[in-house]
């Protein structure tokens, strides 16, 4: 078993408090509140580890780079937002599929990912110097997709 290190601790404490599966640049912003010397290298790095060790699990999305959660969720979707590019969780889901299948075929799982824009993305912006742009993101704040 690998030890548990500072930079381990920080990242396994960003993604379980995300809400959300982050990108690794995400999960390097957030950590670097916590250990401001943590380079990309390092997050790729316990990436993997927190991978192997079943502590978090990969979101592929297609056409897009994987991004991590914790593993103690249970069955949910995604909705990505068109613009800003983030990802949410989405805990409703449709159910049994296996009507969808051509005649014969078993369905086993189900992946469904919702496109569109999320809420501070689709709310329009206030003409005062201070509102956000729909680019600016929060490395690891929660965020409620509508």
């Amino acid at each position: 078993m690998e030890r548990s290190t500072r930079q381990r601790t920080a990242l396994r404490a960003v993604i379980d408090a995300a809400g959300r599966p982050l990108s690794p640049q995400e999960v390097l912003e957030a950590a670097q509140l916590e250990v401001p010397a943590l380079s990309l290298a390092t997050v790729y790095r316990n990436i993997k580890a927190l991978l192997d060790a079943g502590e978090i699990s990969a979101v592929s999305l297609p056409g897009d780079s994987p991004r991590y959660e914790s593993a103690r969720h249970e069955h949910h979707h995604h909705f990505q937002c068109t613009q800003c590019m983030r990802v949410f969780d989405v805990h409703a889901c449709p159910g049994d599929l296996s009507g969808l299948a051509p005649a014969g075929f078993q369905v086993e799982r189900h992946e469904l990912t919702l496109y569109g824009r999320c809420s501070d993305c689709a709310t329009p912006k206030k003409a005062s110097g201070n509102s956000k742009t729909p680019n600016s993101k929060t490395p690891a704040g929660r965020h409620a997709p509508t």
